[in-house]
């Protein structure tokens, strides 16, 4: 037993100062470019839990801090949508909640996304399923979600609760916007993976590591793209 708590000690640690030196590398590399490409990006963070302020908004909100601390050009945004009325795409003009999120979508700002969501039944919430849906308007024209990186986290009920099928399944829909699917850092390769504990995920270490290496990375890649395409 205490060879494995020694083991578990160590991995966390490790996790830790991998998380820190992709921090500094990040920084390093981009923070000196205030030129052509020193507008300010922005990164939003979706939490799609019918639930407001909870685990999968603290998920979300993990991810966004340490994709903050990257470089001062960038700014973030949770965009909680827990209490919110949101339906499936439809032919016909719906009138709800989404319409106050579209500006916010469209901004020219926007460098990427960071897509929360917990995992029922080992799937994507329908706040989730009908978010995605909702942001059909987004492909007219000139594709406004096109080449911006996305990373997905989930939040599940037990440590092997599906949150990597969620993950896969909201990136897989965001293909269709012309998105670039973005996974965290080694170890949290496809992204952020959680376990909700008592309404908790504060003490799911290895989870929370996931959520800030996958918003370190959608932070890398939103300023290496705006860097390239200024």
């Amino acid at each position: 037993m205490k060879d494995m708590k020694s083991n578990v000690t160590r991995r966390n640690f490790l996790t830790s100062a991998g998380t820190a030196a992709l921090a500094v590398t990040a920084t390093t590399a981009l923070a000196a470019d205030t030129g052509g490409g020193g507008n300010t990006l922005k990164i939003l963070g979706v939490a799609c839990s019918p639930r407001k302020g909870m685990t999968t908004a603290k998920a979300v909100q993990a991810a966004l801090d340490a994709a903050k601390g990257v470089n001062p050009r960038l700014e973030v945004e949770l965009i909680d949508l827990g209490g919110l009325s949101i339906a499936g795409w439809s032919p016909t003009s719906i009138k709800d909640d989404f319409d106050a999120l579209l500006p916010k979508l469209k901004d020219p700002r926007l460098g990427g996304l960071i897509i929360g969501s917990p995992s029922y039944f080992r799937s994507l919430s329908a706040l989730c399923k009908a978010f995605i849906e909702r942001c059909m308007p987004l492909r007219e024209g000139t594709m406004a979600l096109a080449d911006k990186p996305v990373g997905a986290l989930s939040v599940g009920g037990n440590r092997n609760g599906g949150q990597e099928l969620v993950v896969q399944q909201i990136l897989t829909a965001m293909l269709s916007y012309g998105m670039v699917p973005v996974g965290g850092k080694s170890p949290a390769m496809l992204g952020g993976t959680l376990w909700n504990t008592k309404d908790d995920v504060s003490q799911d270490e290895t989870g929370l590591q996931s959520a800030k290496l996958l918003g370190l990375h959608v932070a890398e890649v939103a300023l290496t793209l705006a860097l390239k395409n200024a």
